[in-house]
């Protein structure tokens, strides 16, 4: 049965914007950082962060009526378990996760003109510069990625390889996972050379750099390392059109040996396109942020995959979102 709508619903969908817009602030103007084990009043936070007083001012005060700030007098402060989440000081902060998604919001602001031109939105460089978004795009994928990563690679048990190419393996998160299950493996990350930097760090402060080869390269130009047996493609595909996926199955075929395995972590939608909901709300996400992307059914994998040389196209794990895992084999 179709959902009754409101006319107090509809609007709170509409409205919806406006809580995200206020934290998603906050969080790229460091606030919540700054408000970390002190009080502040809005003069002298204002001062810190180098923003207007009056502005500053009623931006605190919402943080306040939303609850992510406490208010006593004039001082206003961040409660330890949201400071944990909030603020850069925290080792379990969600910050790039949310500046992440401040960026996406610029974005779907534009949903109605990119609809009309098919053309992504504009892109709008945060307050925090364009090699801080990259990194808050990089440090998103790792908050998204480190709770669920033992979990989904252990969905593919029993897993056997030798050699392992992380494709777009961004910080290592994906590599570290893999190596974790199969410590006698190694394995390859292939990433965008200002990335690579990063994973760099990581693994070296796991104790992994002996076990990790690093290729800076882009996939969409270059060819990717060969030799290896299992070839992860995790959260890609859904940036590239059709066509690109093929391309990019075909340089995989390429890179795995003989009986090499292909394993795909993505959204999988049902035939309709309209489930899951967080599936189709992703592809317009893809929709104002890429060229062609899109959120993909598991025939259109299977179609795509087979084009490109592999067989036995397998969905080994449904999952609500980001998380169904796809195998192929080559042939």
């Amino acid at each position: 049965m179709a959902k009754q709508w409101s006319a107090e619903e509809v609007l709170q969908v509409a409205w919806s914007f406006q809580q995200a817009s206020v934290l998603t602030a906050a969080a790229d103007l460091n606030v919540f950082t700054c408000l970390h084990d002190k009080q502040m009043t809005a003069d002298a936070l204002a001062g810190e962060l180098g923003t207007d007083l009056r502005a500053t001012t009623i931006l605190l005060d919402a943080l306040v009526a939303l609850e992510f700030l406490t208010k006593q007098g004039d001082d206003y402060s961040v409660l330890e378990d949201l400071a944990e989440l909030l603020s850069d000081k925290s080792e379990k902060n969600i910050l790039p996760m949310v500046r992440h998604l401040a960026n996406c919001l610029s974005r779907w602001a534009q949903l109605a003109r990119v609809t009309q031109s098919g053309k992504p939105a504009e892109r709008c460089v945060s307050i925090r510069g364009e090699a801080a978004d990259q990194a808050d795009f990089i440090g998103a994928m790792h908050n998204f990625s480190v709770p669920v990563a033992a979990e989904v690679v252990g969905r593919l048990q029993p897993l056997e390889f030798s050699h392992l190419l992380d494709i777009g393996g961004a910080s290592g998160t994906w590599t570290m996972a893999f190596l974790d299950a199969v410590p006698e493996a190694r394995a390859t990350l292939f990433d965008l050379p200002d990335v690579i930097a990063m994973a760099e760090q990581r693994l070296s402060d796991a104790g992994l750099g002996d076990k990790v080869t690093l290729v800076p390269g882009d996939f969409y130009a270059d060819d990717l390392p060969v030799g290896v047996d299992l070839a992860w493609l995790g959260a890609i595909c859904h940036q590239n059109s059709r066509q690109q996926n093929r391309e990019l199955f075909g340089k995989i075929h390429k890179a795995v040996t003989d009986d090499g395995v292909v394993v795909i972590r993505d959204v999988v939608m049902d035939p309709s396109h309209i489930s899951p909901e967080i599936g189709a709300l992703f592809a317009v996400n893809m929709l104002v942020a890429t060229e062609g992307g899109n959120a993909y059914t598991l025939d259109e994998y299977r179609e795509d995959l087979s084009e490109a040389g592999f067989d036995d196209v397998t969905l080994v794990h449904r999952d609500e979102f980001m998380n169904s895992l796809i195998r192929a084999r080559k042939v």
